[in-house]
């Protein structure tokens, strides 16, 4: 992987560990987790003037994708209902790169070196540590491991259909920004469906968060399908979870989590994965 492409999935990292945060708005879960998705909707068709419409072999990819990204939004919401940020994130993100890497190899012929498997093996281990181990004497109810475990799933599948559809597409910022317009679209029907239309008008007094996360939730996952354009999507993958490294902070400096000797720990081994990534 360069050295400017492992910058920008940094990057990446970062802001979806921001907008993830941003989730604990004064809202319930799936009202917050809806806001920031409708936001980036709203935003990504206004942009749609600016690129061309999907190719048609990118199209499957980008409807399967879609409804991924819902059931990875609806279980998000469902495992933040019911544990810490500082566990149920990590534990989210720490099982998709194993799942997207063995894919990656066995299906659809990317090529890792064998520094670049450990790497992932190393974060992907250190992510489990930090939210197992991490955890101290707080342990995470078992509906919060199931929800999370199963939007972990959800983010190994959207991954890999992203990855193989942003490449069918030849354009990754376009396919991206009709992805998000998609996403905003279904889950606006979603919580109508579920909750009435006065639900819609209950976020709209949050629409700046709604914009700012929207905004961060775009521009990192934009920056990742980009990237998976030019290195294997396994790697890509494996290092977008560094996230959980940001996470750790945001949880320990802005949410008042404890931030416990097992997760510092556990930081190291991610940050060694990190550096493994890189060199492979």
């Amino acid at each position: 992987m360069s050295a400017h492409v492992f910058a920008i999935v940094l990057c990446a990292a970062a802001l979806h560990a921001g907008w993830n945060a941003l989730v604990r708005v004064g809202l319930d879960r799936l009202l917050a987790v809806t806001l920031i998705q409708v936001g980036a909707g709203v935003l990504a068709l206004a942009m749609l003037p600016a690129v061309s419409v999907p190719d048609a072999a990118a199209w499957p990819w980008l409807l399967l994708s879609a409804v991924l990204h819902v059931g990875y939004n609806v279980f998000l919401a469902r495992a933040y209902a019911s544990g810490d940020f500082g566990q149920v994130y990590p534990i989210a993100r720490g099982s998709a790169p194993l799942i997207v890497a063995l894919v990656g190899v066995m299906l659809l012929g990317d090529q890792t070196s064998l520094i670049g498997h450990a790497g992932v093996v190393l974060l992907s281990g250190g992510i489990w540590w930090m939210a197992v181990r991490g955890a101290g004497a707080t342990r995470l109810p078992r509906i919060g491991l199931i929800n999370a475990l199963i939007t972990s799933a959800f983010i190994a599948s959207y991954t890999l259909s992203d990855g193989l559809g942003a490449r069918a597409n030849r354009d990754a910022i376009g396919y991206v920004l009709w992805l998000f317009a998609l996403n905003g679209l279904c889950m606006a029907l979603l919580l109508w469906a579920m909750r009435g239309r006065q639900t819609l008008a209950a976020i709209t007094g949050h629409y700046r968060i709604g914009l700012l996360g929207g905004a961060m939730s775009m521009a990192a996952y934009g920056a990742t399908i980009w990237a998976m354009s030019q290195a294997p999507i396994a790697m890509v993958a494996a290092l977008r979870e560094s996230s959980v490294l940001f996470a750790l902070a945001i949880s320990a400096l802005f949410l008042g989590e404890r931030l416990s000797r097992q997760r510092l720990v556990a930081g190291l081994i991610i940050l060694t994965g990190v550096m493994l990534l890189r060199l492979g």
